[in-house]
């Protein structure tokens, strides 16, 4: 069975760096077609999909988010990286990697971490 779990700091003060982990079992990173991704939930507001690294490697995010997000994997230990930087009260949100066979298809979820921007 494909099991996804997050993990990385909680809080955070506003400008620095969140850095959350994605650690996977059950299926490889580096094989088949998937799409491993990042979303986020804020407050109140729906989904976002911050980006994605696909198994070629390839990385895309979200046009609103692109300058200060990088996706990244370590595929020696089956896990992949979210990075946002220069953050703000606004990033406040639970996080959550998600697999997808396809784009906009998702099949495994992990079931999210809760990172607050506060002063």
């Amino acid at each position: 069975q494909v099991q996804l779990q997050e993990s990385g700091l909680g809080l955070v003060k506003p400008s620095q760096t969140v850095s959350l982990t994605c650690a996977v079992s059950g299926a490889s990173i580096a094989t088949g077609y998937y799409y491993w991704s990042w979303f986020r939930q804020p407050p109140g507001r729906g989904l976002e999909r911050i980006g994605y690294i696909h198994v070629s490697g390839v990385t895309s995010y979200s046009p609103s988010l692109k300058r200060l997000t990088f996706i990244s994997r370590d595929t020696s230990n089956n896990q992949f990286t979210l990075q946002l930087i220069c953050v703000t009260l606004e990033n406040t949100a639970v996080y959550y990697c998600v697999r997808g066979p396809h784009m906009s298809q998702y099949d495994y979820w992990g079931q999210g971490t809760q990172v607050t921007v506060s002063a």
